[in-house]
């Protein structure tokens, strides 16, 4: 079966999409990506879609999820490299991807990340 490497950089995941996304492989990044932020304890999820030439409505709603169950488990996810059509596709079905943070490329979504851990850290704090 085929999976989507994840790599861990210090407290974030990496995650980049180089092959088209079909609803299989998306559920099991899903749930890879899921036991991943458990098992590491990671702060950040970085999702990189550039290679995406197509995201149908199931993988919007994929990477929503991702967003939320990543949220669920105190991480912050950024999805990076959205192509211009991509982005037209889903607004035109009607997807919003809330809850989702996006960049135009990893070094934002990274400092995106890196904003977001100071922020959680302040509210701990007081």
């Amino acid at each position: 079966m085929d999976r989507i490497p994840i790599l861990r950089m210090g407290e974030y995941l990496l995650v980049t999409i180089q092959v088209d996304m079909h609803d299989q492989l998306a559920m099991t990044l899903q749930d890879d990506l899921t036991a991943a932020v458990q098992r590491t304890g990671a702060k950040g999820v970085l999702i990189d879609i550039s290679a995406l030439e197509i995201v149908d409505s199931f993988i919007g709603r994929m990477l929503a999820g991702i967003s939320g169950i990543a949220r669920v488990l105190d991480a912050t996810t950024v999805v990076v490299g959205m192509q211009p059509a991509v982005a037209i596709t889903l607004v035109e079905l009607g997807l919003s991807l809330e809850g989702v943070r996006t960049a135009l490329n990893v070094e934002r979504g990274m400092q995106m990340l890196r904003d977001a851990a100071v922020e959680d850290s302040r509210d701990a704090t007081g």
